[in-house]
Parts: C-alpha cells; structure tokens; sequence
C-alpha cells in the first residue's frame, strides 16, 4: 500500500504515560507492547518526510463537574490530569520540532479541537493511525476523520488494547465502515 507522504499523515493517539507505562492508572499491557511498533512507524513517517501528530489526552481536574451525562472519570476514573506525569508522552516518542501535537479533552481527536483545520491547512486527506485504545479514542478518531472526508487508515500492529478482541473489533468495524487497515508490513516498514 503506498502513500503520498505530502498528503498522508500518521496519527500517533495517546501514547502517554498514563496508558502505556506500568505505574499509569489506566496502564493496559496491549499498550505498552504497541509503543515499539509505534516507533517503528513515527521513524517511518519521519524518514518518508511525512508529516506527524500526536494527541495527548488531556483532562483539566473540573473538566467533568456538573456533567449532565459525558463523564470520564466516573468511568474510568480520574487519569491524565492537566500538568500531571500521566499525560506526557512515553518517553520512547519525543516529538520533533516538526511533529504537531493536539491536546484533547474527550475519546475524539477532532471534537473542540484545531486538528481539523491544521490537516486542511497542510492539504492532508489520509490519515495513517496508530496508538491506543484501539477501540476507544482511535476508534472515535477514525470515525471522526471519515465523517470529515479524511482516509482513516488503522495501522492494525500499532495500536494498543485492554483486551485483544478489542482491537480487532475496532478494525474490523473501522473497515466496515468507514476506512481501511495495515499494517507495519503492508507499509514497508516491518
């Protein structure tokens, strides 16, 4: 599978240290195992002169206070708090100078956000996506972009899960509906 790097951009969703690292309060096993495949594709992407983004989830302490319904940490608990450890990135994806980075509030990269914009404003319209959960703030990005006339591509070995037959389910429906999947292999990377 090719793509023209001056159109293409990998999506890098939420490798912080929240999700991926071991002391993290919402750490999952899957995730911490997609950071080298991640890496291998930022590399990638870096060498091809592809532009990169990474999202960082990111929740102010009152973000949620007086919630009609949307609440996060009633779901999964308080995680990646605004200034807090947990949500810097691994410390195995430095971000270039070059790499944009989005800062989001909910499972959505897009939602309230300049991501949108910023890929119009580069003349992107595929969008390579790895990182985690494959089947929450992948998934919701994915479908987002798709709604927005992007190419969602899921990088299907570089995204991490809580349980494997989440990210399959996240693939499978994401090609279902709206997009397609690789992987590191199929991109020439692996």
């Amino acid at each position: 599978m090719e793509h023209d790097p001056a159109t293409t951009a990998v999506v890098v969703v939420d490798m912080q240290k929240g999700f991926c690292h071991p002391d993290g309060s919402l750490y999952a096993p899957g995730s911490e195992a997609a950071i080298e495949p991640v890496v291998d594709l930022v590399d990638w992407a870096h060498d091809a002169k592809m532009d990169v983004i990474y999202t960082r989830d990111v929740h102010p302490p009152d973000q949620f206070d007086g919630a009609h319904y949307y609440d996060e940490f009633d779901r999964w608990g308080e995680h990646v708090l605004e200034g807090s450890w947990e949500a810097e990135l691994v410390d195995e994806l430095p971000a270039d100078e070059a790499d944009h980075i989005v800062v989001k509030h909910t499972y959505d990269a897009f939602y309230q956000t300049e991501l949108e914009g910023w890929l119009r404003a580069h003349n992107i319209d595929t969008l390579l996506l790895c990182g985690t959960l494959a089947n929450v703030c992948v998934f919701h990005t994915a479908g987002s972009a798709g709604l927005r006339d992007f190419k969602p591509v899921l990088v299907e070995d570089a995204l991490g899960f809580i349980e494997e037959d989440h990210r399959e389910y996240a693939v499978d429906h994401s090609e279902f509906l709206y997009g397609e999947a690789t992987t590191r292999e199929e991109l020439g990377i692996a």
